[in-house]
């Protein structure tokens, strides 16, 4: 299988490294390229045209990929709720890239909007990301990019194909999505049947494995490292294979956990997709987990904990995904 294997940079924010520093640990750390999801604010302000040409010039150099991000598509405060001008941050995002060579750009608007009873109903975000979207499609074509938009919180896979819809965009346009294998647990979502609803607009990951557990709440979600997790990442990266297009396989990984109260039947409301088969799938993983012998990769990492570990446990992730694919590729 011909993926390039690299790493999301996010997962190296503890490290403070600048982008050009990103690059040089992917390069010394065996990754083969970086998918900068997102930059703070410092860091941005580096990004002059000159430096970018850099950066371009040293993934070239050492045959690097290079995936920006910094994008987004529902043009609210996803904390506040307040209405969000958002034109210009992709503008900015499709200019950089432009000068980086490269077409993808993440996009993720970011917030748990329905946990929030009280928050702007998901309906009407859907409604409001098509319309912005569809005011996006000239402005993503002038740069010849693709807003890849990232399997977060926001949406599920079956809600995010309706929003293409409604907009008029297709596979192979300059909309699409970036598959993050781990998130789609957090959306009450089987990770390989996901992946098969949204697989012909996926145009870059962020490969993360994770564990799903019951809780006297509900379900909780949350990572865990490559290989050590109910994410059945073989079959996922099988089904990326068959795409007629070059994805990059982009490691993200982190700490924390994520309480899904599914016990609660208004919650359980805010997902009209989730059929019996599915849920039951889900319950199948935490009985596939519960089943894995006890060690402590087999349970969630505290948020506070990760900058202790993420330069190892990056590391270690990258060893393992080469591992599975060289064991895909073999078979």
């Amino acid at each position: 299988m011909n993926f390039k294997i690299g790493i999301d940079n996010y997962g190296l924010y503890p490290l403070h490294l600048d982008p050009m520093e990103t690059l040089q640990w992917a390069l010394q750390h065996g990754a083969e390229g970086v998918a900068f999801s997102g930059l703070d604010d410092d860091n941005r302000g580096k990004c002059t045209p000159a430096y970018l040409k850099k950066m371009s010039s040293f993934a070239l150099d050492h045959d690097l990929y290079i995936e920006w991000g910094g994008g987004q598509h529902i043009p609210r405060d996803l904390q506040t709720g307040a209405p969000k001008s958002i034109g210009e941050i992709n503008r900015r995002a499709a200019e950089e890239a432009s000068l980086l060579g490269t077409r993808i750009i993440r996009s993720c608007s970011g917030g748990l909007m329905r946990w929030d009873p009280a928050f702007v109903p998901t309906r009407q975000l859907m409604d409001e990301m098509a319309e912005f979207l569809s005011g996006q499609i000239r402005m993503l074509n002038d740069y010849q990019v693709v807003l890849a938009i990232e399997t977060h919180f926001e949406l599920t896979t079956f809600e995010l194909i309706r929003v293409f819809e409604q907009c008029g965009v297709q596979p192979g346009g300059p909309v699409g999505i970036c598959l993050d294998t781990m998130n789609l647990l957090t959306m009450l979502e089987d990770p390989v049947a996901a992946t098969r609803r949204i697989l012909p607009w996926v145009v870059s990951t962020h490969i993360k494995d994770g564990g799903l557990r019951l809780t006297d709440r509900g379900l909780q979600s949350y990572p865990l490292p490559i290989g050590s997790g109910i994410v059945n990442l073989k079959e996922i990266i099988t089904l990326l294979a068959t795409l007629p297009h070059k994805v990059h396989l982009s490691i993200e990984d982190h700490g924390g956990l994520f309480d899904l109260p599914v016990f609660n039947p208004d919650f359980l409301k805010e997902f009209p997709d989730l059929t019996t088969r599915e849920l039951v799938q889900l319950l199948q993983l935490v009985m596939q987990i519960n089943s894995m012998p006890a060690q402590v990769s087999r349970l969630p990492l505290q948020r506070e904990e990760w900058p202790k570990q993420c330069d190892t446990r990056i590391t270690q992730d990258i060893v393992a995904l080469k591992k599975l694919v060289g064991s895909l590729t073999v078979s």
